[in-house]
This record gives structure tokens, sequence and C-alpha cells, in this order.
């Protein structure tokens, strides 16, 4: 988020929007291959909606090639937009996998989760509290 602040502060729109376009789109194939992981190491599992394995195969030849064609014809927005992923990576480090965190961390990381629900809206109704699995 702050990285993308400071984008669209130094830089213009078109660019941003290939940055993020790229970046969908990379999402996009890492979603598809795990659909298709999934499918062969877990076959037995529920899916409500099943399709044949050739329609997301040929969306990832389709969307190989122009991935690596939007790394070959424009590598610096590529670049970008990894590091704009990779901004996440001390994020979930921070929120997600470090277990055992002082209980000021614990508590700077509920202020500021509370303060981004406030700011979007999204904060639970008073007198009940969203239950964890």
């Amino acid at each position: 988020c702050l990285a993308t602040l400071i984008i669209m502060l130094v830089g213009d729109t078109y660019t941003l929007i290939n940055y993020v376009s790229f970046i969908n789109y990379l999402c996009y194939g890492v979603t598809i291959i795990g659909l298709i992981v999934l499918r062969w190491k877990k076959p037995k599992i529920f899916r409500p909606i099943k399709v044949n394995l050739l329609v997301p195969a040929t969306y990832l030849a389709f969307w190989a090639f122009l991935l690596i064609f939007s790394l070959y014809s424009e590598p610096v927005v590529c670049g970008v937009g990894l590091i704009i992923i990779l901004t996440g990576v001390p994020v979930f480090f921070l929120g997600v996998y470090w277990r055992n965190k002082p209980k000021c961390v614990n508590r700077l990381i509920e202020s500021m989760t509370c303060w981004g629900q406030k700011l979007c809206f999204v904060v639970y109704p008073q007198g009940g509290v969203a239950e964890e699995d």
C-alpha cells in the first residue's frame, strides 16, 4: 500500500495501471496453477464447480505467453510490479508467520487492524465479534 501511494505521487496513472495489471495476471496464473495442483493432489475433496482440466491448462498456456511477452516488452514495469508484491512479504512474516509475538506487537497489530476497519467501514457490529475457525 505504501509503495502504491509513493508511485501514485511520483508517477502517472497509466504506469500504475500497468503495474497493477501485471500483478493481477500473475496472481490469476498462480491461482490456476493452484487449482491444477489441488485437482491432482486432492482429487476427492468437494468442489461446487468442476471443469475439465483442459480448460485451465489452455488458460495457463495463453497466460504464460502473455506473461513472457510482458516480461520481454516491459521488463521495468514487470520488475516494479514484482517489487510491489514483495513488499507484502515482511507484512506476512510479522503478522501471520511469527507466532510468539510480544504483547506490544500484538496490540500494535490489533490497533492497526481496528483503524483500518474503521477507515474502510468494515467494523464488526457492536455486541458481536467474528468467530475464528
